[in-house]
């Protein structure tokens, strides 16, 4: 029976509109999302003057510089489990509370095991932040429309908030001490702490039950070592111990996946994943996670050791492609809001990266305004793929799954990247080097003949004419292997472009996809749980994204189960 046959009180009501609250409370969701995004990159011009500072050691060095990114890959799923349990808000509570005071420690750290030990603690609360932000915008924006357009801004801010820490970075190092990189996360997470309880409604899964507790290590167990060794091969190359952490990691993997089969109350509901709109986007999303981490491993060096800008240089060149990703999010949002087939509108975002990769291969030695060409359709292209893909992802998913599947979303951005990283980076290095060697140069240094950075330092120190001609040598041959991976980047984006087209095809405008997300009551059903400010946990009215009045509630209705494929 079609809609039109059914009588009016058996039309499902439309989703609530978001207002100005959802709105204000959107955009403090932002700032926090930015200071995380940030953080990621902050050190880029502060690993020198800590050098200075705390003399580190070489592996100590690599551990103020990497335990966030690990810890914040390795949580992420156990985050966004906890907070559809406990409620989202709370948990970003706790995260924003986290964040900030390890902000200050790390800020006046006085060893490199205090800034250590301040940085892990980032990390986990990065972990909390990320799939709360995520999923409270899936309560907060209940019409598909709007949610579409909070995700392209969501979007934007987190793959600009990346490229803007490395130039805080360097302004703030610049003009005060080391330190201040990291007091920047303070006024946003104060503000956070202040507003979030007036405008933020909590939510949390009312069927979520017992916490699975043992999936926390097999998670962490899984993401750790095949994060870690992902990101160490491309520089280092395949050694034992990186093979080992990646059997390692895949082993736990399998046992994490048969806990999550087994398991009464799983960490990640089995079902999730067999959701046709997320599956989709998920593989589609890691899949450009891949190519836009693997592109950002040769734009960085190209500008820096091809070009020969200081570092600095490079960073504020690297914000000239970041411009136009503002434009990108709403102006496709709209198109796939006026009728055009949101498969189509991802396709179009992949070949656009495919283009961004063809410029790169075709780079020379010299070449700054295609690099940042290359670079700003790049940018365009994955953001125009990704604000759709993961606005298809939350909104396919029930309301009261949108922290997991959030942190499940994210966790295969991680993975992707990495991925990413060391299979583009290392097809470069092999390149490279057999470029080295056949024209010559086989008498260099290991660390000459593995890197291009190695080869700027060795030709540095000799001088003369042979500097001169093996930095030629050099940059030629890592610009041929970048030339390798850029097409094999492209090839990959237009297979995608492809697989969009098929995947997506029956997906159209937002609000009309199809989804278990987007149809009547958006999936809500009743199922969540708002709460007035400061007051205790109150059952609300059915999709009511503001906090509830202080009478009592109707209880909520069970929580439907979800779709074997929506």
């Amino acid at each position: 029976m079609t809609s039109e046959h059914l009588a009016p009180e058996h039309l499902p009501e439309p989703a609530p509109r978001a207002g100005r609250r959802e709105w204000a409370a959107f955009t403090v969701l932002l700032l926090a999302l930015l200071m995380v995004a940030m953080d990621t990159s902050v050190l880029f011009f502060a690993v020198p003057a800590i050098n200075a500072d705390l003399a580190p050691s070489g592996t100590e060095q690599l551990w103020i510089y990497d335990v966030y990114g690990f810890l914040l890959a390795g949580l992420l799923l156990t985050m966004g489990s906890l907070g559809d349990r406990i409620g989202r808000r709370r948990l970003l509570l706790c995260g924003a509370a986290a964040f900030g005071a390890a902000s200050a420690a790390a800020a006046y750290a006085t060893s490199p095991e205090m800034l250590i030990a301040a940085r892990a603690v980032l990390g986990v609360g990065g972990a909390t932040l990320m799939p709360s932000t995520m999923g409270l915008l899936r309560v907060l924006f209940q019409d598909a429309k709007q949610r579409a357009r909070a995700i392209g801004a969501w979007t934007a801010v987190l793959t600009g908030g990346i490229a803007l820490g490395s130039v805080v970075s360097g302004v703030l190092v610049e003009h005060y001490w080391w330190g201040s990189v990291f007091l920047v996360n303070l006024p946003a997470m104060l503000l956070l702490l202040i507003l979030a309880p007036l405008l933020i409604p909590e939510y949390r899964d009312p069927e979520g039950g017992k916490f699975d507790l043992p999936s926390v290590p097999l998670s962490l167990a899984a993401v750790l070592p095949l994060v870690w060794a992902l990101k160490e091969i491309p520089g280092n190359g395949m050694r034992p111990s990186y093979a080992l952490a990646l059997a390692a990691g895949l082993a736990f993997l399998a046992l994490f996946v048969r806990r999550q089969r087994t398991a009464a109350r799983p960490m990640v509901p089995p079902a999730l994943l067999r959701i046709r709109g997320y599956r989709g986007a998920l593989v589609l999303g890691t899949l450009a996670a891949f190519g836009m981490m693997g592109s950002s491993f040769f734009t960085t060096q190209y500008l820096q050791s091809v070009l020969g800008l200081s570092a600095l240089e490079a960073a504020l060149w690297s914000l000239v492609p970041s411009v136009p990703i503002g434009a990108a999010a709403p102006v496709v949002t709209a198109l796939v809001q006026r009728g055009v087939p949101r498969g189509r509108v991802v396709a179009a975002g992949f070949v656009l990266s495919a283009s961004g990769m063809a410029v790169l291969a075709l780079l020379g030695t010299d070449s700054l305004a295609l690099v940042l060409t290359a670079a700003g359709l790049l940018a365009v292209g994955i953001v125009t793929a990704l604000s759709q893909l993961t606005d298809l992802a939350l909104g396919a998913v029930p309301v009261e799954r949108a922290g997991t599947a959030s942190a499940l979303w994210e966790t295969g951005q991680e993975f992707g990247g990495a991925l990413g990283l060391a299979t583009l980076g290392s097809l470069a290095t092999t390149c490279y080097r057999a470029a080295v060697t056949d024209a010559g140069q086989g008498g260099l240094p290991d660390s000459a003949r593995e890197t291009l950075g190695g080869a700027v330092a060795h030709a540095t120190r000799l001088g003369g004419e042979r500097g001169a001609a093996l930095l030629r040598t050099a940059r030629e041959a890592f610009v041929s292997g970048m030339h390798v991976a850029a097409w094999t980047c492209a090839a990959l984006f237009l297979l995608c472009a492809a697989g969009a087209v098929l995947a997506l095809r029956d997906r159209g405008a937002a609000g009309d996809s199809g989804t278990h997300g987007d149809s009547g009551t958006n999936g809500d059903s009743g199922a969540h749980k708002a709460e007035a400010g400061p007051a205790p946990a109150r059952p609300a009215p059915d999709a009511a994204p503001v906090p509830a009045p202080r009478e009592a509630a109707p209880a909520p209705a069970p929580a439907p189960p979800l779709p074997e494929d929506a």
